[in-house]
């Protein structure tokens, strides 16, 4: 495995575009397109807030029964959620305008939205937009770090992420790209997120391979608690490296799966630590745990805890914000076998054992902490199971920003 240039257009037959469409923004190219050159096969995962999305209705409709597809049309600053029948009416004219160029059924286009809940978008903007993706999509790095750049909203940077590995003696090469900042405690999908590929594998095992590695890696993040109308992660692969395929959980069914779990988890953490208003990434890693379960929903506790994310901010080495959220977290433990460590590039340092606080120094603690990214290991002495959860500190900017989010 090897981490290269690029993002979603790495992989051989990939193209990306991004315009300016004027959706909500000014100045500022708002659309992107991914296209391949072949029929795909695509899996997803999306929100499941009862309230979604046009585009999320229309995507899970596409990846649930279409044989393949070719083009994911992204827009940023208005989420076409809560809009009605004109939503979905946007969502068929997108695809139309897709198909118009492509001679193909609108079943073979993906629709992506970002941006204010409850406003519709203009069907001229958006359509004078995808016919000036389709006229500038390219199959360079440049490109796809463009489309990558006009997802964003409240985003500070751009997330995308390549990679090549081997199957069957072939160079395959998965790529994606991410957008989140806010809004986000996902389950079962992210905020808009999209990988590609150019391995050859059934959609069935690609679907399950997307499924098991979300649990793990954009499920186990959170900013602020709140679950989007919009949560989506799509997955492309159009078979062009050419390999044999993949049609059984086999080897290179097993490397695919971890290659994917690395691009997964890179991607995750990118919007953890891009949090609105957020100075670090803060990482719960729970070990010693009763089983799986238990280690995931205590690590998510922590990095859910408003008390612990403002103290990390702070650069507080408040420990009992953190002992607190372990204990309503939902799993059973006994305190008194709780150890707890503080983790940075600055070292390391024990901050409880036993039922009461380490002998620590907080100067040394406070140093610990004011990195950028920070890490608390809870060892709970009960068994075997770990987690890892993502999240970042609560900041004064993540109010100023939501305050205003809709101006």
């Amino acid at each position: 495995m090897k981490i290269i240039d690029g993002g979603v257009t790495a992989a051989t037959g990939f193209e990306a575009g991004s315009t300016a469409a004027g959706i909500k923004y000014e100045g500022r190219e708002d659309m992107a397109i991914v296209f391949s050159q072949v029929p795909c096969k695509v899996a997803g995962t999306f929100t499941t807030n009862v309230v979604k999305a046009a585009p999320v209705l229309w995507d899970k409709n596409i990846v649930d029964t279409a044989p393949y597809v070719r083009a994911v049309i992204v827009n940023s600053g208005i989420a076409n959620a809560c809009t009605g029948e004109e939503g979905m009416r946007i969502c068929a004219a997108t695809a139309q305008a897709v198909c118009d160029l492509t001679g193909e059924d609108v079943s073979t286009v993906l629709v992506g939205s970002t941006g204010v809940i409850g406003r519709q978008i203009e069907e001229d903007k958006i359509v004078a937009g995808v016919k000036a993706l389709m006229a500038v999509k390219e199959d360079t790095i440049e490109a796809g770090t463009k489309a990558a750049k006009a997802i964003m909203t409240t985003d500070t940077h751009k997330k995308e992420i390549a990679l090549t590995f081997e199957v069957g003696g072939k160079t395959i090469t998965l790529g994606g790209m991410c957008k989140g900042s806010g809004m986000i405690h996902p389950n079962m999908c992210t905020m808009l997120g999209y990988i590609t590929t150019d391995l050859n594998i059934s959609k069935a095992l690609l679907q399950e391979a997307l499924s098991e590695v979300v649990k793990d890696t954009f499920n186990m993040i959170s900013v602020d608690g709140d679950t989007s109308t919009n949560d989506t992660l799509l997955l492309l692969a159009n078979g062009m490296a050419d390999n044999e395929e993949i049609t059984e959980k086999n080897a290179d069914y097993t490397t695919f799966k971890e290659v994917l779990y690395i691009v997964c988890e890179y991607l995750a953490k990118e919007m953890a630590g891009d949090g609105e208003g957020a100075t670090a990434l803060f990482t719960c890693r729970v070990v010693g745990a009763k089983n799986t379960r238990d280690a995931k929903v205590l690590a998510k506790a922590v990095i859910c805890s408003s008390l612990t994310k403002a103290a990390i901010f702070g650069h507080d080495a408040n420990w009992g914000r953190i002992l607190c959220a372990l204990g309503y977290s939902g799993a059973q433990f006994d305190p008194a076998k709780v150890e707890m460590h503080f983790e940075s590039a600055a070292g390391s340092i024990l901050i409880f054992k036993d039922g009461v606080a380490a002998d620590y120094s907080e100067e040394e603690a406070t140093k610990i902490l004011s990195e950028k990214e920070v890490t608390v290991i809870c060892n709970m002495h009960e068994g075997d199971a770990a987690a890892t959860a993502w999240g970042c500190d609560l900041s004064y900017d993540y109010v100023k920003i939501n305050a205003d989010y809709r101006s």
